[in-house]
């Protein structure tokens, strides 16, 4: 995979070659590269934005200085070019994989105003944003971008599963995490977790992910629900059944328990 960040600060993609990241960059082959609009400003000053027309705060980087510059990017194989707007649909975890399989990934950084619509439609393929924020510029969501679609290139990763259970890639959010000590400020770590039964461990874990989802995010739990819970064996429509039956959360699957389908 390669990255190419076209923006005014190329400094901020030092981060990329940190962590996670930078493990792929650095030991897997898969690449990272930065380019200034300034070189082709067409000034001495250096230049690359104007007023807008009709007036109003602000500056924007005027269309040319995208079109050349993207002209002097290599290319290599199946490729994106993305541009960063707080106006853009948010990046999903459905994106991130589908990105994950792309040879390239080109990545429009602005700032301000943001960039001339005509080189959005002339040069931009999509657009994109990290949700109902806006930030001073696209650095920091294109390295939310890298970031993510670098756990799913292979060997980024030092466990393989890890990528496999984050938070949405099973349709839920992820389950609670616990570490020593066993009691922290009156706070035990659940039993069961402590125990050697791994079959219960992955049953609690499971429903601790639903009840997770279905209280911070019911939208997600909703096309789990539709979607995903017919898939599962019994044991898991069973812990279900309890996220939505509170009533029946201490309560073992009956015997001879036929599954649920939520009308």
């Amino acid at each position: 995979m390669r990255f190419d960040a076209l923006t005014l600060f190329p400094e901020f993609f030092e981060a990329a070659r940190l962590g996670v990241t930078g493990r792929s960059f650095r030991d897997l082959g898969h690449e990272v590269h930065t380019h200034s609009y300034r070189p082709f400003s067409g000034n001495a000053f250096g230049h690359v934005d104007d007023s807008p027309f009709g007036g109003g705060p602000g500056m924007i980087l005027r269309p040319e200085v995208l079109r050349d510059t993207l002209a002097s990017v290599p290319r290599t194989g199946q490729g994106r070019i993305i541009h960063f707007s707080p106006v853009a649909p948010p990046l999903t975890h459905a994106k991130v994989l589908e990105l994950a399989g792309l040879d390239q990934v080109i990545l429009v950084c602005t700032r301000y105003e943001g960039l001339d619509q005509r080189a959005v439609e002339r040069c931009v393929d999509e657009e994109l944003s990290v949700g109902e924020v806006v930030l001073s510029g696209g650095e920091l969501p294109a390295l939310v971008l890298i970031d993510a679609v670098c756990r799913w290139l292979p060997g980024v990763l030092g466990n393989g599963a890890s990528a496999q259970e984050d938070s949405f890639a099973t349709g839920l959010l992820d389950h609670p995490h616990f570490t020593r000590p066993t009691r922290f400020e009156g706070l035990e770590v659940p039993a069961v977790l402590q125990g050697g039964d791994h079959g219960a461990i992955r049953l609690w874990r499971l429903r601790e992910a639903m009840a997770r989802t279905r209280r911070l995010r019911p939208d997600l739990w909703a096309v789990f629900l539709r979607e995903r819970l017919a898939a599962l064996e019994r044991p898991a429509q069973w812990c279900a059944w309890q996220v939505e039956h509170p009533e029946d959360w201490e309560r073992p699957k009956p015997k001879g328990w036929k599954g649920w389908r939520p009308e």
